[in-house]
């Protein structure tokens, strides 16, 4: 089935992950990418080991179902093949710094004279305007100013440095998603294409959501494990007896009870529903000593068949082995360039017709 995005055309000119990332998202729903890549600038992502194949895993990966053009922008040739191919092009990504593309001749205001319709996206660290647009960052910079970090991780060990990149990818490509996508419906109905500003930051402080409600609203300044849902609460990982983690997650008190009733708790029923600290430890503790006693296998045929919100901690081999992944056809075989398949993880977004 054709994807819903077939009948747009993406200029991509963005390396690395937030940007690729989108584009991927897009070419994965139907649009046709075309990557711009510099000759005489290496993108990390094709050198980061571990490789399979030619290339990096994960340059395979970000580049699936794109087609690539060898271009060198600082060259006037580049420059005017650019003007030439935006004229049929719905959608442009960067991911320079503000003012570079406007400095190769080929910014929004420029490629806006050619096509009306153009909608330019723009994903940096800071955005667009403010003191920091200028500024170089990295995820775990935007997430530290964004107050994100300031409320994950223990109390006694400081915010954890994350597995996965929060504000590059849930920040800058999701919400350059989203952007492009609203651009898109508001052309249908106007005919005029529109600027995107992603800021990664500005992503980040989003996502604070009901933390950032909290304190904003609420004045409660948030700090790691202070809260619900940041360890302040039974709401938290324990350790197995064979060194593996099991998340339990039960907050309501439907969830709660089960999980008490099967851990052999019933007395800690009423800690659990309790909004004071010292309940909620009392019944960590108790969590904690009880998850100590089996080994996560253990646990997991236990809970099994409980509807507590009870899961294990899977590595991501495990993860791509789980039935509901398998199932959701999260792993998927793609050819890596050169005839070869090569596994990779699947499209998370599912349209049925």
């Amino acid at each position: 089935m054709a994807g819903p995005l077939t009948s747009l055309k993406v200029l991509d000119f963005s390396t690395l992950l937030p940007g690729p990332y989108a584009t991927m998202l897009l070419a994965d729903m139907g649009a046709e990418v075309l990557r711009v890549e510099a000759p005489d600038r290496v993108d990390l992502t094709k050198v980061m080991p571990p490789f399979d194949g030619k290339f990096a895993t994960a340059f395979s990966y970000l580049t699936r179902g794109k087609q690539t053009l060898p271009l060198n922008l600082k060259q006037a040739e580049a420059v005017e093949q650019v003007k030439a191919l935006v004229k049929d092009y719905d959608i442009v990504v960067e991911q320079f710094r503000p003012g570079v593309m406007d400095r190769l001749g080929i910014g929004y205001e420029t490629l806006k004279a050619i096509n009306p319709k153009l909608i330019y996206c723009a994903i940096t660290g800071y955005g667009q305007t403010g003191p920091y647009r200028d500024r170089a960052g990295h995820d775990i910079n935007y997430l530290a100013l964004a107050g994100v970090s300031s409320h994950c991780g223990r109390a006694d060990s400081g915010p954890p440095p994350l597995g996965i990149q929060v504000a590059d990818v849930a920040g800058g490509s999701h919400h350059a998603v989203m952007g492009i996508l609203a651009a898109a419906i508001n052309r249908q109905q106007t005919g005029e294409g529109q600027f995107v500003d992603i800021s990664m930051t500005d992503a980040a402080f989003a996502m604070n959501a009901m933390a950032g409600a909290a304190c904003l609203a609420g004045g409660q300044e948030q700090k790691p494990e202070s809260a619900l849902l940041n360890g302040g609460s039974f709401y938290d990982y324990y350790r197995t007896r064979d060194e593996r983690w099991l998340s339990i997650g039960s907050l309501e008190p439907q969830f709660s009870a089960r999980l008490c009733d099967t851990l052999g708790l019933a007395e800690m029923k009423g800690k659990a529903l309790s909004q004071d600290p010292e309940q909620q430890q009392q019944l960590k503790a108790a969590l904690r000593e009880k998850v100590a006693e089996k080994t996560l296998a253990e646990w997991q045929e236990i809970f099994a068949d409980q509807d507590a919100c009870v899961e294990p901690v899977l590595t991501i081999s495990e993860a791509a082995e789980h039935p509901q992944l398998k199932a959701r056809g999260m792993v998927v075989e793609i050819d890596r360039g050169d005839g070869v398949t090569q596994k990779q993880v699947g499209i998370p977004l599912k349209f049925i017709s």
